[in-house]
């Protein structure tokens, strides 16, 4: 007797992660709230965490509570019942940072911070922003710090395969001479591996000029100790294109074109 044969079964799902796309693969993929509103300088990430839980905030017409909410691009944000832009504008701030400062947001064993003294200093229509340091400054080095909204900028700005240009000028003990800083050109040995030539002047005995495109914890103190000329004060001039051009404990913000082509850096351009 003919029987019919069994119903196919539809094959089971792939496995394979590229056949489906993810949930946002081509689309703009939405930021979390608090911090859409804080990259757009409507109000600090701390103050907006704490408008959202408040119920202040809502978006599309709906309250929402929860700061880590997904906002797509092009939401309509409501703050206190005001329409609120979340368009990003990029901001950076070129910090003349003092002595004895950490760049840090918490003050350590009643050392001060840099934030201490940039923050109160700040216009309202910078004041809404969260601000990021780009890079570090040793409490002891004085210099150009610089500050953004934008953390993508962060990264393109201390990673070191932008091969950004850092100049300092160190004062050193010992007595430098150009033997004595050679090595520096071609790349001296540290305990955490070779650091890569750095463009270096003599401006005077103790007073010598170091670039690098690296950003390693205490490099330019270590590399100069490594050729016998331990660091008694060091100075941050210029990161890339940008010098430092404001009085100590002061601040500027820089032009759009300071920012592309001075630090590189195409806002918008950068992937998550």
């Amino acid at each position: 007797m003919n029987r019919k044969p069994p119903a196919r079964r539809p094959p089971p799902p792939s496995s394979n992660k590229h056949a489906h796309p993810g949930r946002w693969e081509g689309k703009a993929k939405p930021d979390w709230l608090a911090r859409a509103l804080a990259r757009a300088g409507v109000l600090p990430q701390k103050e907006a965490e704490d408008a959202i839980k408040a119920g202040r905030v809502s978006v599309n017409g709906k309250v929402v509570k929860q700061p880590l909410a997904p906002v797509l691009p092009g939401a309509a944000v409501r703050v206190d019942g005001l329409p609120v832009s979340l368009e990003a504008p990029t901001r950076v701030l070129a910090f003349h940072k003092p002595a004895e400062l950490l760049t840090s947001t918490v003050s350590q064993h009643r050392v001060g911070t840099v934030y201490e003294v940039l923050l109160p200093q700040l216009p309202p229509e910078l004041a809404g922003f969260t601000w990021h340091a780009v890079g570090r400054l040793d409490r002891g080095t004085t210099g150009l710090l610089l500050f953004t909204n934008d953390d993508k900028l962060v990264t393109h700005a201390t990673s070191p395969d932008t091969h950004l240009t850092k100049r300092y000028v160190a004062t050193v003990f010992s007595e430098a001479d150009e033997e004595k800083v050679e090595p520096l050109r071609h790349g001296v040995q540290l305990e955490d591996g070779s650091a890569r030539p750095a463009k270096v002047r003599l401006r005077d005995a103790h007073t010598v000029e170091v670039t690098v495109t690296e950003g390693r914890n205490h490099q330019v103190k270590r590399m100069l100790g490594a050729v016998g000329l331990p660091v008694r004060a060091l100075h941050r001039e210029a990161v890339g294109g940008v010098e430092l051009d404001v009085p100590e404990g002061s601040f500027r913000l820089l032009t759009d074109t300071e920012v592309t082509e001075g630090l590189r850096y195409t806002p918008g351009t950068n992937k998550e």
